[in-house]
């Protein structure tokens, strides 16, 4: 496909998703149809669509319209580039500029716009990071950084990095956490690589792994992943030496979870129904994901004050209910990959006057600023004295 051709299906891809059809459904949709297209070809242009989400409103301001053509016809001219030598009409290439398209003057851009956020998240955001807020939203209109977490029980980051080298992935330690490689080039290849295949390395955010290491120690520790999901963090954490106990309320957000920790040759624990007492229970909770907006850039769009409010509920309930697993002597871990304090502080000043009998002893935010996504971590325990 000639790079004009790729414009073009991304933005019929983006019509879809715009009427919408969820992202990654809207590609593969377009990718069975399109037999035509090569990985090159359908990689190049899942970055486009990316782009162009990550930057909806902005390009949209620039294109005259929040239409496929539109958010692909202000991408272009966010660059710098002149949309008539791509929009030409010749073979697949998006249809020549119409004469409104090619006189438009996009008129002054306001704040929102140019940090591609809804109106209404913008007093939540500049209340939850102050003056990091601005920076950070610019930082969410990025793509986000390859991360992987090498297996620290069996193998060190330079071990990792030498290993991947051999297969054309160049990784460099990341200061995030002692477990971080950022990946630098070819990172499409990361799952057929043997350092992948032989579970000394898994992909995983360097905040998130950021979170597993500020955890108090975790050798010979029982923990309960009280909302494990795909199992990351329990994986990380059965890494250092935790007997780890993964529980979802969707069983099946955790079903490739067996084969992931027997390819690091861990052993977790896979419960429908949590029982017993944990020396550390983490809560890695449903949010709003504005932290990871970078690599889900269209939950950016359709979130809205009311799905907010579910979600701090649904926290709430959760933050209860594990509280309930706690070992008296134990710890729980409150995670979101949010940056709102509405579920972060917010939430634990509440669950704290709910639970007297328990204090914070840490809380910590991390941003896209430090490379990684945006995460918050409260670490709680019973009140000593």
């Amino acid at each position: 496909m000639t790079p004009a051709a790729r414009l073009q299906a991304a933005a019929e891809i983006l019509d879809a998703i715009l009427n919408s059809t969820p992202a990654e459904q809207a590609l593969t949709r377009w990718a069975r149809n399109s037999r035509f297209a090569g990985s090159k070809d359908r990689a190049a242009i899942r970055d486009l669509v990316f782009d162009a989400l990550r930057c909806k409103r902005s390009f949209a301001h620039l294109g005259g319209a929040e239409t496929g053509r539109g958010l692909i016809l202000g991408g272009l001219r966010a660059q710098g580039a002149d949309p008539a030598d791509h929009f030409t009409g010749t073979g697949h290439a998006p249809a020549p500029l119409s004469e409104d398209e090619a006189s438009y003057i996009p008129p002054p851009m306001p704040e929102a716009v140019a940090l591609d956020c809804p109106d209404w998240l913008v007093p939540q955001f500049s209340s939850s990071l102050g003056t990091g807020f601005e920076p950070a939203l610019q930082a969410l209109r990025q793509r986000a950084p390859v991360f992987l977490r090498v297996h620290a029980g069996r193998t060190t980051r330079e071990q990792a990095a030498t290993l991947l080298a051999r297969d054309g992935i160049e990784a460099r330690a990341h200061p995030l956490a002692a477990t971080a490689l950022e990946v630098h080039t070819n990172p499409r290849a990361i799952q057929r690589s043997q350092a992948y295949l032989e579970g000394l390395v898994e992909l995983q955010d360097a905040a998130s792994q950021a979170v597993i290491t500020a955890l108090p120690a975790l050798t010979g520790k029982t923990v309960l992943d009280y909302c494990a999901g795909g199992g990351g963090k329990a994986l990380a954490m059965a890494a250092l030496g935790a007997h780890v106990t993964a529980h979802d309320a969707k069983r099946a957000r955790m079903s490739d979870l067996p084969n992931r920790a027997a390819r690091a040759r861990d052993s977790i624990a896979v419960k429908e129904r949590a029982t017993g007492l944990f020396d550390l229970v983490l809560t890695d909770v449903p949010c709003s994901g504005s932290g990871s907006w970078r690599r889900s850039p269209a939950a950016k769009w359709t979130l809205t004050p009311e799905a907010l409010d579910t979600l701090c509920a649904t926290q709430t309930e959760i933050l209860d209910n594990a509280r309930q697993h706690m070992h008296p002597a134990g710890w729980l871990a409150y995670v979101t990959c949010s940056m709102l304090e509405v579920e972060n502080q917010q939430q634990i000043t509440a669950f704290l006057a709910r639970h007297p009998d328990l204090e914070l002893v840490q809380d910590m935010q991390w941003t896209p600023l430090e490379g990684g996504d945006g995460f918050y971590l409260a670490l709680i325990r019973t009140r000593i004295g």
